[in-house]
């Protein structure tokens, strides 16, 4: 197991085991913002045939996630209207531009050959969302790695996060776990 490793529930060839990791430092958001609210990673096992394009991995990741998922988005939506930050039927029909794209909620702010970073900006708070692939190591395969990081604005951002940190977490594991179980979409050819 790698040393930066926070849990060890993987077990050799469990492809669907995600470990909580430090911020790779490869990683853009691991230095977008001088100071976070919030900073995670957690990483999943990418089987050898799987796509390393970071933005494909992305929508991929967020085009279907678990159902419950969505159910927890509209409480979260409907708690978050009243205090002027933007719910998710705001951010999927924010306009698409050339400049920033979106995949699904969040808008496209870098891509780069291993990386595609994602996010949004809101009175409250900016966060950042690193979609990371990293090379096979040693007797680690390719893996897979989802960063956040938060910086917020003020005392709304602040008690925001704090509210929804463990959920966020939960979501994140839950996305990637349920990717891998649908299957990562494969390399192209050529």
């Amino acid at each position: 197991m790698d040393i930066n490793d926070r849990d060890s529930g993987e077990r050799d060839g469990d492809v669907w085991s995600v470990r909580s990791v430090e911020l790779p430092v490869e990683s853009r958001a691991a230095r977008f913002y001088p100071a976070t609210d919030l900073a995670d990673a957690f990483s999943i096992r990418l089987p050898d045939d799987a796509t390393t394009d970071p933005e494909q991995l992305a929508r991929f990741l967020f085009a279907q996630q678990p159902p419950w998922i969505d159910g927890l988005m509209k409480v979260r939506d409907a708690l978050v209207a009243g205090f002027g930050i933007k719910t998710s039927g705001q951010l999927k029909a924010a306009p698409v531009t050339e400049r920033h794209p979106r995949v699904g909620i969040f808008r496209i702010y870098e891509t780069h050959a291993h990386e595609v970073l994602l996010g949004e900006d809101d009175k409250h708070l900016d966060f950042r969302l690193s979609v990371l692939t990293q090379p096979a190591q040693a007797q680690r395969g390719r893996r897979l790695v989802l960063s956040t990081v938060v910086h917020c604005h003020n005392l709304l951002g602040r008690g925001y996060i704090t509210l929804i940190a463990p959920f966020h977490r939960r979501v994140v594991r839950a996305t990637l776990t349920h990717a891998a179980r649908r299957g990562w979409p494969a390399q192209q050819a050529g």
